[in-house]
């Protein structure tokens, strides 16, 4: 993702760049609506730098949706505004920050962005209810908004079948972890392997569930020393510590 990221900073930049003029007088700033030949400026510009998405095979859809400053705005003539960029990723709802280094007045405001990144992901094939298992003629590839949601959508159907619904779907809705069950690996009661990663090593063992090892969640074991430890339940049998 960090790839794309970066291609997306750089071509809202430039497009900002080219927004500069329109902020340069303060009736401008505080009036004026991005008309139609910017905004295509800019995704245009985000379309052309973009890379491959996260394993996509294809390029993908960039679509920029520019907001509008507020309109009761009274800023101070400039004659040399710079964007800015906020920290962390680049997608779905975010803002760039239009700061005035050169003038009588040093300002800065934010213009709303929202960035969509549309590319393949799996979506149900019907309208399915919860308590579905999954089974490849759910699953169908379709386009979906990556920047429309933290979590990531899946590519590979191998990856969801035999997978049970959480909630129901409608025709063609994108499928998330949210979506699904989590799967029990083990039961309390049951002999697990423990993993130990540290910066250069691992170290293995044997313990004894204490509860229910929920799919990427925490959960107490018992080593064979009497210890109790945290570990977190990553596969059928298998708990995993980060050190």
């Amino acid at each position: 993702m960090k790839p794309l990221r970066s291609a997306l900073e750089l071509a809202v930049l430039a497009a900002v760049a080219a927004l500069v003029p329109v902020l340069a007088h303060a009736q401008a700033a505080a009036d004026a609506v991005l008309d139609a030949q910017l905004v295509e400026r800019v995704q245009a510009l985000v379309r052309t730098q973009a890379p491959r998405a996260a394993g996509a095979a294809q390029t993908p859809r960039v679509v920029v949706e520019v907001g509008r400053l507020d309109p009761r705005l009274r800023l101070a003539p400039c004659e040399r505004v710079e964007p800015r960029l906020p920290p962390g990723r680049l997608w779905g709802r975010t803002r760039v920050g239009l700061r005035c280094v050169q003038g009588p007045t040093h300002w800065q405001v934010w213009l709303p962005l929202t960035v969509r990144v549309f590319a393949p992901g799996l979506v149900s094939a019907a309208g399915l209810p919860a308590g579905t298992v999954l089974t490849p003629a759910d699953l169908q590839l379709a386009e979906v908004d990556w920047a429309g949601n933290a979590q990531t959508p899946w590519l590979h159907a191998a990856e969801l079948v035999g997978r049970t619904l959480a909630r129901p779907l409608r025709p063609g809705q994108a499928i998330y972890a949210r979506d699904l069950r989590q799967r029990q690996w083990f039961a309390a009661g049951e002999t697990v392997q423990v993993m130990a990663r540290g910066s250069g090593f691992t170290v293995a063992g044997e313990a004894l569930a204490l509860g229910p090892g929920l799919e990427g969640q925490r959960v107490r074991l018992r080593v064979e020393s009497g210890r109790v430890i945290t570990a977190r339940a990553v596969a059928p049998q298998r708990a995993e510590i980060e050190l």
